[in-house]
């Protein structure tokens, strides 16, 4: 009997894009990922809206992944490994709110999950600061431009703020 994996969504905002869809897609148990926009008021932003920080939207990555192999909060737990979630709209050289910290919940149990991974982040002893990371519900996201998708395998050594942090 041919049974098709299920397949969960996440989606997170930790900053430029580029280099979440970098590190995150080599997680086994991804499927997919997508970088858009998200957790604004504009319908159909492009990169030229957005980059103004006037949209609401924040720069997002759409994680598709087998929960069989992954589950969500793995992918929280990474997350906030990646990028500094104590930085207010700020990560690397990028700033305004389209480089926030969210975690944009799909279902309640999302949510209940994120602040729990807020809490094992916060214990973790990581991070000094406050995590400020915002969780949300998710609004509609947005698909970003063909030339954003993929960005650092198209252009190896370009510029990213993420890495895994111990």
């Amino acid at each position: 009997m041919d049974v098709k994996a299920k397949t969960e969504t996440a989606l997170l905002a930790g900053g430029c894009f580029w280099g979440m869809q970098e590190i995150l897609r080599a997680l086994p148990g991804v499927t997919a990922t997508t970088v858009g926009y998200t957790g604004g008021k504009t319908e159909n932003p492009k990169y030229q809206d957005v980059k103004t920080g006037t949209t609401g939207h924040a720069e997002s990555i759409e994680i598709k992944f087998d929960p069989a192999k992954l589950s969500y909060g793995a992918i929280l737990d990474l997350f906030f490994k990646m990028h500094d979630p104590t930085t207010p709209n700020r990560q690397g050289n990028d700033t305004g709110s389209q480089y926030r910290s969210a975690i944009f919940y799909l279902t309640p149990a999302q949510k209940a999950e994120a602040e729990a991974a807020v809490k094992r982040a916060q214990a973790s002893g990581l991070w000094k600061r406050p995590i400020t990371t915002g969780i949300v519900p998710a609004g509609k996201f947005w698909t970003a431009e063909d030339y954003h998708q993929d960005y650092l395998k198209k252009h190896p050594g370009g510029y990213t703020c993420h890495y895994i942090r111990e």
